[in-house]
Parts: structure tokens; sequence; C-alpha cells
């Protein structure tokens, strides 16, 4: 797929005021710098569509971009080790929650894994709670540059030993860089074969 254009639409804190949901979407969330608006700029191929810092935290929204006119993108809060306070916290958490498990065109959830760490335990929560209200998502590990092919191997086969501990199968699994563009043309493959799926539906 070619990225002809993307623009950002809007920024709030209910799904209910969210872009028309006539058009297929994908969320992007993960831990607290892991990398989410580094990976929608690398798929985007635009430097700033997303903003980046390297504070935790930075995303405190529910971001919205239209990619080709034709599906969305939204860049959720990330979760854990934001310095926000405990009530904003919570508060992203409801908005958040609310927003996957009731927009009506959410296609997939791409939960970004920083492919450097074991598995953490509030990701494995977060992909349980996933499983248990029936969200579809995929695993992306970032920042894959870091690391030997052995190590990023070894990774991820440590994850699925962690996963298969309670998940009869695991689900998709990419890998991804947003300095060598590692996973882009897959990435956005799947995403092409989705929206197909969506406007033939």
């Amino acid at each position: 797929m070619e990225i002809k254009s993307a623009e950002f639409v809007m920024s709030n804190t209910d799904y209910k005021k969210c872009p028309n949901p006539n058009k297929p979407e994908y969320a992007f969330i993960g831990r607290s710098n892991v990398g989410k608006s580094s990976l929608i700029n690398m798929l985007t191929n635009r430097n700033a569509l997303a903003k980046t810092s390297g504070k935790p935290g930075k995303t405190q929204l529910i971001n919205h971009f239209l990619i080709n006119k034709e599906w969305f993108v939204a860049d959720l809060p990330g979760y854990g080790y934001a310095k926000v306070s405990k009530k904003s916290r919570a508060t992203f958490h409801n908005f958040t929650v609310d927003y996957l498990k009731f927009r009506t065109n959410l296609l997939c959830t791409f939960v970004l894994l920083d492919s450097r760490l074991p598995p953490q335990k509030i990701d494995l929560e977060f992909m349980e709670f996933c499983g248990v209200k029936g969200i579809p998502f995929v695993m992306c590990f970032t920042k894959t540059d870091k690391l030997k092919k052995s190590q990023l191997q070894q990774s991820i086969n440590t994850y699925k030993e962690k996963m298969f501990e309670t998940w009869e199968e695991i689900p998709q699994i990419f890998i991804s860089s947003s300095v060598s563009k590692e996973g882009q043309n897959q990435l956005l493959d799947f995403i092409g074969e989705l929206n197909l799926n969506f406007k033939n539906s």
C-alpha cells in the first residue's frame, strides 16, 4: 500500500465524539514510551504527523489521523509509568477502555511491545483484557534495530512461551523499527487486506 496522504483530524477523550465510524480504523497502544508515535510516523512516511517525546505519557488524548482519505489511525494514550496523577491515569484508562469496547469501525488494535524487554505484566494484562472482551489485536514488537537478530528471536520466543501459559493460540506477530523502517510493508499490507474486507462487508 502506498501512503499518499496523512492528516491529523481531531483529539478527544470520548469515543462518541470521534470521527464518523464509516471508515476502517486501527488503534495503536502500548506502555508509555514504547514508540507509538514514532511507529505511526514511520508507517505514514511523515516525520511529525504524530508528536513524539522522550517523556513517557506525552499522548494523553485519543488522536485521530486520516490516511489516504480512506482509513483512520487512532493514537491512544500509553499505559503505565506516565508522569501524571492517579486521577488522570484513571481517566485515561476509562476513556480508552470505552473506545476499545464501543468503537464500531475499529478493525484491529496494534499492541506495541518493546522488543528489548522481557514480557511485562502490564502488557500481558492488557492483552488478556482484549482477549476477554473480544477486541481484535496483533502484537507488534518495536525498536528491533536495537537488537541482533538472534536476540530479537529469543525475545519473541520468550513472549510466545509466556503467552502460551494462558492462551490456546496467540495473535499475529509483527516486528518493527521506526529507525530502519523494518515492518513497514508488512504492516501496511496487513491493513490493506483488512480495508478490503471492510469495503466488502
